[in-house]
């Protein structure tokens, strides 16, 4: 997959999608599939803001189930299951510990409420590959839980109750196969490309956008028979842009912030805490936990989002107030992030919001009913439905476009092309033919390309230096840097440390590793030593977190 902008100005496309986040990408990857003609840009990077910053999860909503939202949580079990199919190597099982307190209150309410969950989710075990078959839910005994999870136990939880869900290893690499998997099939991928203006016909029809390019400067007009609005918490801001002004439809920003903390729990096991009306995670996560998250209501613009002091300490409160032997201080937090999720807003103009009770469900808007016909938007939703939304949103592009819609087989296809099938043996058969290289690297190369792996062990062209770690934290090389440059689209410092590798996942990963990608970049890009100390610094600047709300 390589940048062309230039590209975007050369035909007329079927569709142009606005937005680079997962729904984007897997409207793109749908449509692809189909044989239409696709083209996708981007303001920043893929997945640089919401699709990133979450909590890794790919879930069916336990806590939707309050709400008697049946069918989105089925929707959700259903999805996750497809997930764990086309992309092993990427999403699989994580258990989850429910505490339960002496008193036995709400203990009844839980087992049904599992029990529900189970049901809906019939299909956890059609797969394959018997590691990723989840089981049913389960009562866990005070020793067990001493051993996998002694902040609960020892915070007087005598006993828990234990379901499964799926973690994601990097939800914006996932987002990223997805967009490769659409440039395989033909489509326009480009980043760093912003919409600046939307283009009518004179009966107010969309043709397209005008698209400027953040890279190389100058601008084009995309030309498209439809215009898909998937700009996530900008949406209302491209609908506006299109609309004169006034959005049709409004959002409601719900932010969400995550720290990262020592290891609070032992293993792959996650703690689920539902305390009072709200819940918090505690999630195994690269030897440390990512606890999370909040739900308040962001009226800020969607860029200038960060975890606050008042956020944190926030958190930390919530946490130790549920797990009051954890003691967490704000010394603890190694590193903490922030995202906006865009839930749709139906409540009266001038009605207080609660993001926390919004729903999660999508809407896929045809604006023909605004009088602009072939601009769609699509709105809310959730991670973990992205691809059914997809294939839902392209059925209606495809009506639009005077076609038939035929599903394209999104829920079959693996991610990349090729499944890594059975992980482990995929680990175990990769580490058995590069001895020479560290089994923790190979591990990670694993996860993070699958079926690729191979491709980045032969960028470092036999220089062993490459195959050897970047940073004491994490198992990152050099040959993923230069795999990203040459054949993800990494534009900048910033794509590469946050969402091509794993080295800003646990924080700062420290001065030296930073340097070392950037003299790799350099030496690709030609950066003068002004642009690469510029690049240092805008990745410095992204661990700079915690402020005055």
């Amino acid at each position: 997959m390589r940048r062309d902008f230039s590209s975007l100005g050369r035909e007329t496309f079927d569709l142009l999608i606005i937005g680079g986040g997962i729904t984007g990408s897997c409207i793109a990857r749908d449509a692809a599939m189909r044989g239409l003609k696709v083209a996708l840009v981007e303001k920043k990077d893929f997945s640089h803001a919401t699709s990133a910053a979450n909590s890794k999860l790919v879930h069916g909503g336990l806590r939707y189930l309050k709400n008697f939202e049946l069918g989105l949580v089925r929707e959700s079990l259903r999805e996750r299951r497809i997930w764990q199919r086309i992309a092993p190597h990427l999403v699989y099982p994580l258990p989850f510990l429910v505490p339960q307190p002496a008193s036995r209150k709400g203990t009844l309410t839980l087992r049904i409420g599992l029990t529900l969950y189970d049901l809906l989710s019939f299909d956890r075990k059609w797969l394959d590959d018997k590691d990723q078959r989840l089981p049913g839910h389960r009562g866990v005994k005070n020793d067990d839980l001493k051993a996998r999870a002694a902040v609960a136990a020892d915070s007087g939880y005598p006993t828990a109750v234990e379901y499964h869900d799926c973690q994601m290893y990097a939800p914006e690499r996932l987002g990223l196969g997805c967009l490769q998997d659409a440039a395989a099939r033909g489509a326009v991928i480009v980043n760093y490309a912003e919409a600046m203006a939307i283009e009518k016909d004179q009966a107010g029809a969309l043709t397209g956008a005008v698209v400027r390019d953040r890279i190389g400067g100058g601008e084009t007009k995309v030309r498209a028979r439809v215009t898909v609005n998937a700009a996530g918490p900008w949406a209302d801001g491209v609908m506006a842009m299109a609309q004169g002004g006034t959005p049709s439809h409004r959002l409601i920003r719900a932010k969400g912030i995550h720290l990262i903390t020592r290891a609070l729990t032992a293993g792959n096991t996650a703690l689920a805490m539902f305390v009072g009306e709200g819940h918090f995670f505690v999630l195994p996560w690269r030897g440390h936990s990512i606890i999370g998250t909040t739900d308040d209501v962001f009226d800020g613009p969607p860029d200038a989002v960060t975890p606050t002091d008042a956020d944190i300490d926030k958190m930390l409160a919530a946490v130790n107030a549920g797990l009051p032997s954890a003691k967490l201080t704000r010394a603890d937090v190694l590193h903490a992030y922030a995202g906006v999720r865009p839930l749709i807003d139906e409540s009266a103009p001038g009605a207080n919001g609660d993001s926390y009770k919004k729903s999660r469900k999508a809407e896929f808007i045809d604006h023909a009913e605004d009088g602009q016909p072939g601009f769609f938007s699509a709105l809310g939703g959730k991670w973990t439905t992205s691809r059914h939304v997809a294939a839902g949103a392209v059925d209606d592009i495809e009506r639009h476009l005077g076609r038939k819609p035929k599903r394209a087989p999104t829920d079959r296809v693996p991610l990349g092309g090729e499944s890594t099938r059975n992980f482990a043996r995929f680990v175990a058969a990769l580490q058995a033919t590069h001895r020479h290289v560290a089994p923790d690297i190979l591990a990670n190369l694993a996860r993070n390309y699958g079926a690729a792996a191979e491709d980045v062990i032969a960028e470092a062209n036999g220089d062993r230096s490459l195959l050897e770690p970047l940073s004491d934290k994490l198992p990152d090389c050099g040959a993923e840097v230069l795999y990203a440059v040459s054949r993800e689209m990494a534009l900048t410092l910033e794509d590469v440390i946050f969402r091509r590798t794993g080295l800003g996942t646990l924080g700062d990963p420290g001065s030296a590793a930073i340097q070392r990608v950037a003299a790799l970049m350099q030496r690709r890009f030609n950066w003068s030593v002004e642009e690469t100390a510029r690049q240092v610094a805008a990745v410095t600047a992204h661990f700079r977190w915690g402020a005055a709300a």
